[in-house]
């Protein structure tokens, strides 16, 4: 079975095809090391022409000549590894803005609730933020007309726009009548780092969801700030990271590493496609410990990171065991727009690890299907002596072959009941909803380290928020819910912060119900002996 779920696993293969995503001169790879290239070459694209012409004559409908060729130009490509991809030109697009780290418009997170466009949180430094847009807005009009009953697609059509262009919103809010508000379009910053903020008054927490073009750049600006604030241990989660640009994981980890040494290294068929990527001291920083978390969703990027601190022994990697995905791809735009991702090289940590699993070019869906089995951890435990060791600086033991194992098995746990789970995923952002209500009729004063730290939901206002489900959903168990007290306190509290201060303190508050990173806590000991060990 060949990528028979294309269409559901793109998104993810997208962002997972990382590497350098720089233009590539193509002749030398097409018309090397095969039999008479050029007349194999030649005879396909006769029997090509033959298909399509038959197909255009004879098929009983229309046929998408476009779509066709774009399926043939994927299945060239599914012949080579899982992540070696065509992207068509629309993709292609989207996948330049992701990368780019920008877009242009007025910059809101949102969501359609009550037929609204309904303010989640500003961008930050986006012109909606220096407009007055809070979180928890509607927009009632846009341009003089209703917004009422707007899908996702006209949203983006009517809201994004050259930077410099006007758009003239209706906006409401509660305890105001609507008014009116002129929004000029610009530059929208799409951020790596999710939250950077102080967990406790020593620890720095950093969540890096991917690795654009601006990803070291943020990550250092991350760090200052948490060094401002009195950070001297750091957690740097890269779980869910499905990868990036080479060259920023190489600066992301460098930030940590104050040593002249091998980050990541890449081998190829071609000598081009060889390189190594060593640390320069100036621009590392070892003045605090530092945890790296991964799972099973962190891959490419994200392990050349783990893969780095873990084996010059520069801290601790706690979690699941990573992707597995240790294949470096050069992107190569072609004359429609569309472009291709090639796997060029492997790579290699610095104690010679190589990170990519196997595969089985007859079943791709079996490759990622892996990933998610229950007893995953089990399995590869089971396997260490089938895999390569490898020693890191210090001589501890290390296995490639599969994924960056952690030096610290944690995994994810989060056991709600079933009825938690409905209104967690609710449409209608129940608790964001409630949330909104509260933090208008209620004053919250102070800072938010002492709101982090001092402040809880009280049961008065949890049973009010109780009946509000009762009111919106009918038809719910109470009993079920009052089981999810604890964690459904820290959500609502959680909302309220990013309403009061923004999304970056709202993750500060909802980290406390992650187990993982409550867990990883725990083990500084460990992180800060390989402080000293270095220093």
């Amino acid at each position: 079975m060949k990528k028979t779920g294309s269409n559901i696993i793109w998104t993810w293969l997208a962002s997972l095809t990382a590497g350098f995503l720089i233009a590539l001169p193509m002749t030398q790879f097409i018309y090397s090391n095969q039999n008479n290239p050029y007349a194999i070459i030649e005879s396909k694209f006769k029997v090509m022409n033959q298909i399509l012409y038959y197909v255009n004559q004879l098929y009983y409908d229309d046929v998408d000549m476009e779509s066709l060729m774009d399926g043939a130009f994927k299945g060239i490509m599914d012949q080579l590894d899982p992540h070696s991809i065509f992207i068509s030109a629309k993709d292609q697009k989207d996948i330049d803005e992701m990368f780019k780290g920008e877009f242009q418009g007025i910059g809101i997170e949102f969501d359609i609730l009550n037929e609204y466009i309904t303010v989640i949180a500003p961008v930050v430094g986006g012109p909606s933020e220096s407009a007055g847009i809070q979180a928890g807005d509607w927009i009632v009009e846009i341009d003089g007309k209703s917004a009422r009953g707007i899908d996702r697609e006209d949203v983006y059509k009517k809201l994004r726009g050259k930077k410099g262009t006007r758009v003239d919103l209706k906006i409401g809010r509660i305890g105001t009548k609507p008014f009116d508000i002129t929004i000029i379009r610009d530059d929208i910053p799409l951020y790596s780092i999710r939250a950077s903020v102080m967990l406790d008054d020593r620890t720095g927490y950093a969540w890096l969801t991917r690795f654009s073009t601006k990803s070291g750049p943020e990550v250092r600006r991350a760090i200052k700030k948490l060094l401002n604030q009195g950070m001297d241990r750091m957690i740097l989660d890269l779980r869910n990271n499905s990868g990036g640009i080479l060259d920023q994981a190489v600066e992301v980890a460098n930030i940590f590493i104050a040593e002249k040494d091998t980050i990541v290294y890449t081998k190829g068929k071609y000598k081009d496609a060889e390189e190594v990527f060593i640390s320069s001291p100036s621009k590392g920083n070892d003045e605090f410990s530092i945890i790296v978390v991964v799972n099973r969703g962190s891959a490419s990027a994200s392990e050349i990171v783990a893969g780095a601190i873990q084996d010059l022994d520069r801290g601790l990697v706690i979690g699941e065991t990573s992707f597995g995905k240790g294949l470096v791809q050069r992107q190569a735009g072609l004359s429609d727009g569309s472009a291709i991702r090639v796997t060029i090289a492997q790579y290699y940590t610095p104690s010679g690890r190589l990170i990519q699993r196997p595969f089985d070019k007859n079943d791709y869906d079996d490759y990622y299907r892996e990933v998610y089995e229950e007893n995953r951890e089990e399995k590869l435990d089971s396997l260490k002596k089938l895999r390569p060791p490898f020693l890191t600086r210090k001589g501890r033991t290390v296995y490639g072959g599969g994924g960056i194992t952690p030096d610290v098995y944690l995994p994810w746990d989060l056991s709600l009941t079933e009825t938690t789970r409905k209104i967690m995923s609710n449409p209608k952002r129940l608790t964001f909803n409630w949330s909104t209500k509260y933090i208008n009729k209620n004053k919250i004063s102070g800072s938010y380290r002492d709101f982090q730290s001092n402040w809880e939901i009280s049961e008065k206002s949890y049973k009010k928020f109780l009946s509000y489900l009762v009111e919106e959903e009918k038809e719910i168990n109470v009993e079920d819910i009052n089981k999810d007290k604890k964690y459904i306190k820290i959500i609502l509290k959680s909302e309220l912060a990013g309403q009061r201060w923004g999304r970056n303190e709202l993750w500060g508050v909802r980290i406390m119900s992650d187990n993982q990173i409550m867990g990883t806590l725990k083990h500084f000991n460990e992180a800060d002996a390989f402080l000293v060990q270095s220093n």
